[in-house]
Order: structure tokens, then sequence, then C-alpha cells
């Protein structure tokens, strides 16, 4: 099994770890490798946006196409004399 050395960690991290762990009845140690195994884990993140995931997602359902109404002109502004 491989090691590792973490140097220039800000106290506040550490602290912050050392509480998670606590908090979930582990060591530092270990909970460093949760978190690690859980952020490696994941897969590669995806290039398009969310809408663009959404379209290609729902792609085979196919499609709805909507008339967009012309714009109107601008409204006259309040006044308050």
């Amino acid at each position: 099994m491989a090691s590792i050395i973490i140097r220039n960690l800000e106290e506040a991290v550490k602290t912050r770890l050392r509480v998670r762990a606590a908090e979930n009845g582990r060591s530092m140690e270990e909970e460093a490798r949760v978190i690690l195994r859980r952020a490696v884990g994941r897969g590669p993140v995806p290039a398009e946006g969310l809408g663009t995931a959404l379209r290609e997602l729902f792609k085979p359902l196919g499609g709805v196409e909507l008339d967009i109404p012309a714009r109107e002109p601008m409204r006259d502004l309040p006044r308050f004399d």
C-alpha cells in the first residue's frame, strides 16, 4: 500500500478534518482516505453544461418547437411628479 505526505496544510483544514473524523468515528488518516477515495472515484467532470446534458438526455423522446412571440415596444416609464 502507498503512503502520501501532505505538506503546508492549513491549520484550519487540519482542524476541520479532525472534527469530521471524530464525528464519523474514524482516525484523521482514515477520514482522509475516505475523502480521497470519494474524490477520485467520481467519473470525469462533463465538459458541457447542464442545459446541454439535459437536451442530450431527452433527445430520444423528441422535441417541442415553441413560437417565440415578437417583442412589444417598451412602455412609458411611470412619472412621479
